[in-house]
């Protein structure tokens, strides 16, 4: 139709740029010698800034200051901890003795000062209670093992970031977890462990032919063979002191052991044939018909360190004590005598560590209570105590058993330490309190039954002032 056919979508055609007007290169522009002036700036927002600016800087300034004040100050004058002062209370060493293990702990804790000092055994357990509830006692304290009872309210539970349940049970004999763990927290800790064993005398052994007792038939044997007598019946040596209760060092101790190698439950006494036969055993040995101790001679310990007795029931301290009295004396420890070889059992009296209720820095206390029941902290004191006597005071920790083996004089008490038990019934604590209370008693059953009265009747009345002392105590061990 003569039209030409184009697509929907084209591209415009680009417009001609406009030509560029010619320069005449002689062209000026005008001149104006009066330039506009351009608007002033805001002259109050600018002063507002240089001031703020100013005191920002100011500020900063002043607080950098009063920080490094504050760092001179705390540096100069309270950058260093505040001194602690613990006051410790021991019994049987002297200052000189704990000198080196304390310094070792202030040199690691220079913030902590121990201020040691070994206390009068008389009256000892009163004067600890007492200063303690008045707010002047020590902050750490020795105390003996079977003195839960009297110290309960005073004593403060070990935290586990000092000892877990696990690890007393793992480092320590059976007998201290009974006597210190209750209810499952741990109120003590023991630095040093001690048994009942038998001292004898090697010369009158030897001379008699007898090979030392391991039973307490053989011992009762021993002790009669060995019993010199003159011609009117007195005895001037003897095989043995049992039987009386005055004059036998460790009375309490030796029927204790009785008692419990022949089943008697000694925290929960109660009429009993077993009862009956231990008591009646041990006074056989001072029965006029038949007696090789009476109560006429002189202290056991004595008579034993003079020569005149064969056997003789006593700790690791008496051995110090005899060689003092008698230095020359040809004697020997053996273990004490069973009952029954195949499952012995030993009596243990020891003391331990413990931490006042009312100890007002606790946090330092028990971080010295983990230094002193550490095995390298027991190994010092046994080296600084060997200074001064034979040997120290023997280990408590399981792990430091091997290192006694090779002393002779001493591994005998540690020998014992797996199988021993305790017991309230106990010697040598001074409590004027639960222990000599029911020795009393024990002491009246003894005496009563060497006037002729039978073990029924001593026992009734055993039993009786037993559990009456005991309700002053809670009637009870936890």
């Amino acid at each position: 139709m003569g039209v030409d056919n184009q697509p929907i979508f084209q591209g415009s055609t680009q417009p001609t740029p406009p030509s560029q007007p010619q320069v005449n290169p002689t062209f000026q522009a005008p001149q104006n010698p009066n330039p506009p002036k351009s608007p002033p700036p805001d002259e109050r927002k600018s002063l507002f800034s240089i001031r703020t600016l100013r005191l920002l800087i100011g500020l900063i300034t002043a607080i950098f200051v009063i920080f490094l004040l504050f760092l001179t100050i705390t540096r100069f004058f309270g950058g260093k901890d505040k001194e602690v002062r613990l006051v410790y209370w021991g019994l049987w060493e002297d200052r000189n003795v704990m000198a080196s293990v304390i310094s070792d702990f202030e040199r690691e804790n220079p913030n902590i000062k121990i201020d040691y000092s070994k206390q009068d055994i008389r009256d000892y357990r009163e004067r600890l209670s007492t200063r303690i509830q008045e707010g002047s006692g020590p902050d750490v304290f020795r105390f003996h093992n079977s003195w839960y009872p009297m110290l309960s309210e005073i004593l403060v539970p070990l935290p586990e970031s000092i000892i877990t349940k696990d690890d007393f049970n793992k480092n320590y004999y059976p007998v201290t977890q009974f006597d210190l763990v209750k209810n499952g927290a741990i109120y003590g800790i023991p630095l040093h462990i001690d048994t009942l064993s038998l001292y004898i005398n090697k010369d009158m052994f030897e001379a008699g032919g007898i090979t030392p007792p391991k039973t307490w038939e053989e011992f009762r044997d021993a002790a009669y063979s060995l019993t010199v007598k003159d011609e009117e019946g007195n005895i001037k040596t003897s095989g043995a002191a049992l039987g009386t209760f005055e004059n036998v060092t460790h009375a309490p101790d030796i029927t204790s052991l009785l008692l419990i190698q022949n089943g008697v439950d000694v925290y929960n006494l109660s009429s009993d044939q077993r009862l009956y036969d231990a008591l009646s055993f041990y006074t056989s040995f001072a029965k006029e018909d038949q007696s090789i101790w009476n109560p006429t001679l002189e202290n056991s310990l004595v008579a034993f360190s003079k020569g005149n007795l064969a056997m003789f029931f006593g700790y690791s301290w008496d051995y110090f004590t005899i060689k003092a009295l008698n230095p020359d004396l040809s004697f020997g420890v053996i273990a004490s005598p069973q009952l029954d070889s195949e499952s012995p059992k030993n009596f243990a009296s020891y003391w331990a560590e413990g931490i006042s209720s009312e100890s007002k820095n606790k946090k330092e206390t028990f971080l010295f209570m983990k230094f002193l029941s550490s095995k390298s902290t027991q190994e010092k004191l046994f080296t600084e105590e060997t200074k001064v006597r034979p040997f120290g005071e023997i280990y408590s920790d399981v792990g430091l058993a091997e290192r006694l083996k090779d002393n002779k004089d001493a591994y005998v008490f540690l020998s014992q330490a797996p199988n021993a038990y305790s017991s309230y019934f106990v010697a040598d604590t001074y409590d004027n309190g639960l222990n000599e209370k029911l020795n009393n008693y024990l002491k009246d059953a003894v005496n009563f039954m060497l006037s002729g009265g039978s073990a029924e009747s001593a026992s009734e009345t055993l039993i009786q002032g037993y559990n009456q002392v005991l309700e002053q105590y809670e009637n009870k061990k936890d």
